[in-house]
């Protein structure tokens, strides 16, 4: 199983109608198939200079390319996380 993570900082204030735009923009990533457990997240420790997460997984290398090879992500790529992420961290899991 591969577990796909990224923890970002938006551009925009929390509370905003950017980040409304975002937020709900990403969630329609669940639908793409092969995605498995997709959650949006909330960062809530002050040690860290992120504000959300998003996870899901794959059954699958092969899942996880699907989807990152999916128009709907490329299109949530292009539109929405160029435009809105100032900075992220991006790490993906195998289980062991």
């Amino acid at each position: 199983m591969i577990k796909h993570t990224v923890t970002f900082k938006l551009k925009y204030a929390k509370g905003s109608e950017e980040e409304t735009i975002f937020l709900k923009a990403a969630a329609e990533l669940r639908a793409i198939p092969r995605v498995k457990n997709f959650q949006c997240l909330r960062q809530i420790s002050p040690k860290s200079n992120f504000d959300y997460g998003l996870s899901m997984d794959f059954d699958s290398m092969e899942d996880y390319n699907v989807y990152c090879d999916h128009p709907e992500h490329t299109a949530f790529v292009g539109t929405y996380w160029a435009g809105y992420v100032e900075d992220f961290l991006e790490l993906d899991y195998e289980l062991f």
